[in-house]
């Protein structure tokens, strides 16, 4: 395997290690005001895991 990573590669896997997160604690207040307790990983578009779907890059 290569000792270093492509600078494309890397900006790539950094993007998807970002659509895996949560959105931010403040949305869930945001979207349905301060009572309604709900998972912030409701709000994550891309949902991936290592484990489902692997990123082909």
């Amino acid at each position: 395997m290569a000792r270093n990573k492509h600078l494309s590669r890397k900006i790539r896997l950094i993007k998807k290690g970002k659509q895996t997160r949560w959105a931010p604690y403040w949305t869930v207040f945001k979207k349905y005001g301060p009572g309604r307790k709900v998972h912030p990983g409701r709000h994550t578009k891309n949902k991936r895991s290592w484990r489902r779907t692997k990123t082909k890059a």
